[in-house]
Formats: structure tokens, C-alpha cells, sequence
């Protein structure tokens, strides 16, 4: 077999958003041989959906004159002949969908993909947003072969990032955009220097105390609805693994039978104050906008109201004078 170099290794590239678009960069700018990026279809965006918006990914394939393939489905005749048709040698995943085994077997030296997490924790479609709300201190990024079952494959190799107390989802994805296109990297030389054979181990099914392993479970609108009646820390942690995107959320309410208006919180403070108030009770101190937990005070800094621009609190506290009348629930 011919030595493999980053010349001659051809890959292709499966990612969409902009996370994924760090590591095909690297690849590009290393000059590795990309010979065509897998992304999803345009996806229809504007009040009718009459405008196409290209995926992050296509858009720098495109800037760099690279094919772009868009399939609807991934196990289509004509997208599986057109795939074979590159003879890919390895196949890079980055933030993209599961693949049917048709496609991650193709290329001999198989598929790996770039997961943002230490696995076998947090596997799934959120990683670094349940990291962050069940408040662990570090996570990372892994590279692992693709098998039949999401996020199990054999580990190739991992790199920690540390998660400080006051980090949210935003300082999290970038540092760890920025890692996994490292790790790719080293993934790809590593496969070049043992010529196309690289050092992988199973993963584990429990943590190393034996527990059962933490997921990390798409996000929808209702698992963003913030719990006064827990912890501060635990809402704390809630808060800032849900920013910006797609943001945690309260209903602001003047009485019980008050329907209420959807707020959306994007930081808060811990004050440390104790309080045996009902959680989700308001108040108002020298211009800080406060609300009850189970144990402790809590600080909002920013927030959103339905049909409004995301503010400082003290902003809203100036429109909003009557604020520590209402709660939250």
C-alpha cells in the first residue's frame, strides 16, 4: 500500500453548523486532502420560508471551491453512488446527523466523528448544554469511530476543557470549537502516521464510581422552563447552560390567576443570602432585581420579556417599577 500523507489521505468532511465549520477550516488550511463536504439541505428561513439559507458548513466548502453534496435522505441510491464515487480513505463528522452504516463503512479507514464531550458522558445531541446545567467543572471533546448505536464507538482520543463557575454555553462552544478542530487534526495525523491504522479503546457503560451515565438529550422549549424550587446553584447552572441559546425561561406573573408573560433569563448572580420566602418570590434592592430558590436569593442580570429586546435588569427595573409585585413561576 501506498505511504499514506496528507497529500494523498483523501476525506470527506459531514458537518452543518457553524461549530463544525472550525474543524473543516483546519483541514482546509493544513492542507489536507477535502475532497468533498457533506451538509444538510438549505433550510427555509423568513416570515413564509421563501428565502434558502446554505448551512455554515457549505458556505466555506463553497469559498474554497470544494463539492458539496446536500442528500435528503442519507441511504438514497444516488447519493450513495455519488459518495462512492469520491473513494473516500476516511470520513470526518462534526456536529451532524446519525449515519446509516452504508455510509460511515464506506471508506477503509473508516468514520470518525468529533463529539463535544468527555465520552462516554453526555453522548447525544446537547452535550455541552447538560454539562453545563449539571454544573460539572470540565468537559472536552473526543474523536470516535461511528458504529450502529449513537455516540458508542471506539474511542480514539479525548482532550479536556474546563468549565469556570461563571462560563456559559457561548464561552463553552467556542473554546470547545476550537479544540476539536485540534483534536481532529491529531486524529487525522495519527491515521497517517500508523498508515491508516490508528490505537482506539471501547468505551465504558458507568462512570469510574459506577453510576449511571449522564446524557445529553436534544433541548426543546419545555425543557428550558426554569424550576424556582430548587437550589440556587442548581438554577444557576440551569440558566447559564441554556445561554444565549436557546435561553432558559419563567412566566412573569402579577397573581396565581394571572396568565402570566414569558420571560427569558440569560445570567444571573449567586448572592449567597439565604431566604425562606416562596420560591419564585420578587424582590426589589437598590436596584437589583431578585427572586427566591429553595434555599438562597438569586440575581438576575439580563433577561428578555416576550416581543422585547434582551436588557440589563436594571433597564427593565426603570420600565417596570411595580416588578417586586409580581413573581415568576
Amino acid at each position: 500500500m501506498e505511504k499514506l500523507t496528507k497529500e494523498n489521505l483523501r476525506i470527506i468532511f459531514m458537518g452543518t453548523p457553524e461549530f463544525a465549520v472550525g474543524t473543516l477550516q483546519a483541514l482546509v488550511e493544513g492542507g489536507y486532502n477535502v475532497v468533498a463536504v457533506v451538509t444538510q439541505p438549505d433550510k427555509p428561513v423568513g416570515r413564509h420560508g421563501s428565502i434558502l439559507r446554505a448551512p455554515a458548513v457549505k458556505e466555506y466548502a463553497l469559498s474554497k471551491g470544494i463539492p458539496v453534496l446536500q442528500p435528503e435522505k442519507m441511504k438514497a441510491p444516488e447519493f450513495i453512488e455519488q459518495l462512492r464515487a469520491y473513494h473516500a480513505d476516511i470520513q470526518v463528522v462534526v456536529a451532524f446527523r446519525m449515519l446509516p452504516e452504508i455510509v460511515w463503512d464506506m471508506p477503509r479507514f473508516g468514520t470518525f466523528n468529533v463529539h463535544a464531550a468527555l465520552l462516554p458522558l453526555y453522548r447525544g445531541a446537547a452535550p455541552i448544554n447538560w454539562a453545563i446545567i449539571n454544573g460539572e467543572v470540565k468537559t472536552g471533546v473526543t474523536t470516535f469511530f461511528l458504529d450502529h448505536d449513537i455516540d458508542t464507538g471506539r474511542i480514539i482520543m479525548q482532550r479536556e476543557f474546563p468549565i469556570p463557575d461563571e462560563a456559559d454555553v457561548e464561552y463553552v462552544y467556542n473554546g470547545l470549537e476550537r479544540l476539536g478542530a485540534a483534536i481532529a487534526i491529531d486524529t487525522v495525523e495519527a491515521i497517517i502516521t500508523g498508515n491508516g491504522h490508528v490505537k482506539s479503546i471501547p468505551q465504558t457503560e458507568t462512570t469510574a464510581t459506577g453510576k449511571e451515565l449522564p446524557h445529553a438529550p436534544k433541548i426543546f422549549k419545555e425543557t428550558c422552563e426554569i424550576n424556582w424550587h430548587q437550589p440556587a446553584k442548581h438554577v444557576y447552572d440551569f440558566i447559564r447552560g441554556l445561554s444565549p441559546v436557546p435561553a432558559a425561561w419563567t412566566m412573569l406573573c402579577r397573581n396565581k390567576d394571572d396568565e402570566g408573560m414569558m420571560m427569558k433569563i440569560y445570567s444571573t448572580i449567586k448572592t449567597g443570602h439565604p431566604t425562606t420566602l416562596q420560591a419564585g418570590t420578587i424582590c426589589v434592592e437598590k436596584g437589583r432585581l431578585l427572586v427566591a430558590t429553595a434555599d438562597e436569593w438569586l440575581e438576575i442580570t439580563s433577561l428578555q420579556l416576550a416581543g422585547k429586546k434582551r436588557m440589563q435588569a436594571r433597564d427593565f427595573l426603570n420600565g417596570f417599577h411595580d416588578a417586586d409585585s409580581y413573581t415568576v413561576r
